[in-house]
């Protein structure tokens, strides 16, 4: 069976959003600071309200897309989103006040947060069996590579264009990917066959060449009883947060923000923790390019892992290696050896989020995955904003640096535990999905789980 590629545009829509709305932010902010004509007059105060616009438009449009992609599909979701976001980068280059950058801003993060959301679970139905959470990983990995390849490209033509000729850059996708996700990017097998829609199911199977589902992951009941044919049926949040997923979410939700607190402490703060420990501001930030590098490279080895074994022991792995790598930091260790424990720090932290995406993309059903994925994505946004909060009061309180990065090992030790009480998934059993007529099961790997033993 060859499965096609043809989510491509949606997973350069990800990461092309992402990397844009967060390297733009730190490119302007600088020039907002200083130059009160562009936009009025900011106070550091008044930037970093702006800068948390974004932040909780992006968690209120994964939540709402996870939801309504459910219903109504991911493609025509995915679709919006990318004129949205497209749209709302052109309209921010246009503003002359902090009041409406700032309402544009939130309504960019809409159009980011729908992507989000609803890429993980359009990639986890389209990826091929056995390798979804390395497709998945693919994918997400974009956004630390992308945001380094932005600002690249930030840097040489800032001077040149100005700030509002970078948000019009990051308009261009309504004229160029867009078009190509249209013509391209199919709907969901998977999801067309769970609303009953059977023709059109078997039309793009046969097109595409992704099988028929037949069964899919259940969590596995604490009793007989647990998983009911109501609930089984029931699509979204509705689902979601119903029997037999309520825990695994709840749990799932505080595995993400754990994750990205860790996740944006880091990258808020390390340039700073190393100034602390002796190093230049030159070298403090290139800390920083390790812990992405590290975070990428993490995230596609231990995805091949998560395929062979499942994700939930990965995971919980990673979070481990993360806490201790940062433990590592409290040693006195030459500069080749205290890189290489960044590095892996970058695979604990960063490349632990991208696996928690695989992680709940491959969990759900069809009918409440792309709930599940925004449920992780957008309560998990928690984390990010709390992250720079949590290493500012660290530092404010005068805190050793050692007991700084203590306190964040023990996080992510909090991490492994979260990991480890999430219940195990296991198939259901086969059934025939249309007019009785039974079609090829899944297997063990397309469904994301472990090979049995």
């Amino acid at each position: 069976m060859t499965t096609t590629t043809t989510t491509s545009p949606s997973a350069a829509t990800a990461q092309e959003a992402r990397a844009r709305r967060s390297v733009l932010w730190i490119v302007v902010v600088s020039t907002f600071l200083r130059d009160p004509t562009q936009i009025g007059a900011v106070t550091p105060g008044v930037a970093g309200a702006l800068g948390s616009y974004a932040l909780v438009g992006v968690l209120v449009g994964a939540l709402l897309a996870g939801s309504v992609g459910d219903l109504i599909g991911r493609r025509k979701v995915m679709l919006f989103a990318y004129a949205w976001f497209s749209l709302g980068m052109g309209l921010t280059a246009l503003t002359h006040s902090t009041t409406l950058f700032g309402l544009l801003r939130f309504a960019t993060g809409l159009g980011v947060g729908a992507l989000v959301a609803t890429t993980g679970a359009l990639v986890a139905e389209y990826a091929p069996a056995g390798r979804k959470n390395l497709y998945i990983a693919i994918v997400y990995s974009g956004v630390p590579l992308g945001s380094l390849l932005a600002a690249g490209l930030a840097m040489v033509l800032l001077p040149a264009i100005g700030w509002r000729g970078m948000f019009l850059i990051g308009a261009l996708p309504i004229v160029t990917l867009l078009p190509l996700a249209v013509a391209r990017m199919p709907e969901s097998v998977a999801w067309l066959a769970a609303r009953g829609r059977m023709d059109e199911a078997r039309a793009l199977s046969l097109r595409t060449g992704v099988e028929l589902p037949s069964s899919e992951p259940q969590v596995l009941a604490l009793t007989p009883t647990t998983v009911t044919p109501a609930t089984a049926e029931k699509s979204g949040f509705a689902g979601l947060f119903g029997a037999p997923y309520l825990m695994p979410t709840l749990l799932l939700g505080l595995m993400s923000a754990t994750g990205l607190l860790l996740v944006y402490s880091l990258n808020t703060w390390l340039p700073e923790l190393m100034l602390r420990a002796g190093f230049n501001a030159k070298g403090s930030l290139s800390f920083l390019l390790v812990l992405n590098g590290g975070a990428v490279l993490g995230a596609l080895l231990g995805s091949g892992v998560a395929d062979r074994f499942g994700p939930k022991p990965v995971v919980a792995a990673s979070f481990a290696i993360g806490a201790a790598a940062i433990a590592v930091l409290t040693f006195e260790l030459p500069l080749a050896a205290r890189l290489a424990a960044i590095a892996v720090v970058g695979l604990g932290t960063s490349g632990t989020q991208t696996l928690i995406y695989g992680f709940v993309a491959n969990y759900y059903r069809t009918n409440v995955r792309g709930a599940g994925v925004a449920w992780c994505a957008g309560f998990g946004r928690l984390g990010s904003v709390g992250g720079p909060l949590l290493g500012g009061f660290l530092l404010a309180a005068s805190l050793e640096l050692n007991a700084i990065f203590h306190i964040l090992a023990v996080l992510a030790l909090f991490g492994v535990a979260l990991t480890l009480a999430v219940p195990t998934a296991r198939r259901a059993a086969p059934r025939p999905v249309s007019g009785g007529v039974p079609v090829r099961p899944l297997t063990d790997a397309a469904a994301g789980l472990p090979p049995a033993r």
